[in-house]
């Protein structure tokens, strides 16, 4: 059974073909468009794919996205199944105070995200990072209850928020500095150290709060990004949000 899996984003959809709606499933067949050419897909990238029986997809860019996705699709006869935050899922209770509110693109990465913890050993508590136009850190405890998380602009939202808000600043690129001399360096380094410092005290709020080392997984197009800043140690997972729907697909379609 071929499965479709689709993750969109705010800027991109990212797209892989597996041989079943399972973990571990083999990939077929992938590739990402950004928004403004998803309308290419179905006499593009998708034209000779197998086609899937089933897919899931989740998606943080509203129905009018979502509306063109199912006319891409058209060319199979599949029917387009999305991802709402649910109050427990595949292991994983959802504590926010309204569920169906937390993003499905948060909620599919915890899932794949604790079935990678789980894959290596013992239940522990969790931390997980999504990096990319907005950053999610997002605490889990040892028994599959997400406790909350935090949201925060990611680098491009930060750079462009200081050159709109500061007279005479313009942002070039920058390299991340421990003590930064000039202003490009000192906006790429400020921006790269209060992400990290938000992943530092989120693992320090869930080690107070469960006694427990967390494990940390970060995932996310900039993800490679943030990896010599960190002070603490975490994994870098790179499709994340694939693994956690096809958790959730060999949950449903079973």
């Amino acid at each position: 059974m071929n499965f479709l899996a689709i993750d969109v984003g705010n800027t991109r959809l990212k797209w892989a073909l597996y041989d079943r709606a399972q973990p571990q499933a083999r990939v077929l067949a992938q590739g990402a468009e950004f928004l403004e050419n998803i309308d290419r897909l179905s006499d593009g990238a998708w034209a000779e794919l197998p086609a899937p029986e089933r897919m899931l997809g989740c998606s943080v860019a509203g129905d009018a996205v979502r509306r063109r996705v199912h006319e891409q699709m058209e060319l199979w006869d599949v029917t387009p199944q999305w991802v709402v935050s649910a109050q427990a899922e595949a292991g994983l209770v959802n504590g926010y105070d309204h569920p169906s509110r937390l993003g499905a693109d948060r909620w599919v990465a915890m899932v794949g995200a604790r079935r990678h913890m789980l894959a290596q050993g013992a239940p522990r508590p969790l931390v997980v990072v999504m990096v990319g136009t907005a950053v999610t850190v997002e605490a889990i405890d040892q028994h599959g209850k997400f406790l909350g998380g935090f949201i925060l602009p990611g680098h491009g939202i930060m750079l462009r928020a200081l050159e709109s808000g500061t007279a005479g600043l313009h942002v070039p690129t920058g390299e991340v500095r421990t003590f930064p001399t000039n202003t490009s360096d000192a906006l790429t380094s400020g921006g790269t150290f209060a992400i990290a410092g938000a992943c530092e005290r989120m693992v320090q709020h869930l080690r107070s709060h469960t006694g427990m080392e967390p494990m940390c997984v970060m995932t996310g197009g900039a993800g490679w990004k943030m990896a010599p800043s960190m002070s603490i140690q975490f994994e870098l997972v790179e499709n994340l949000i694939f693994d956690g729907l096809l958790t959730l697909a060999a949950e449903r379609f079973a």
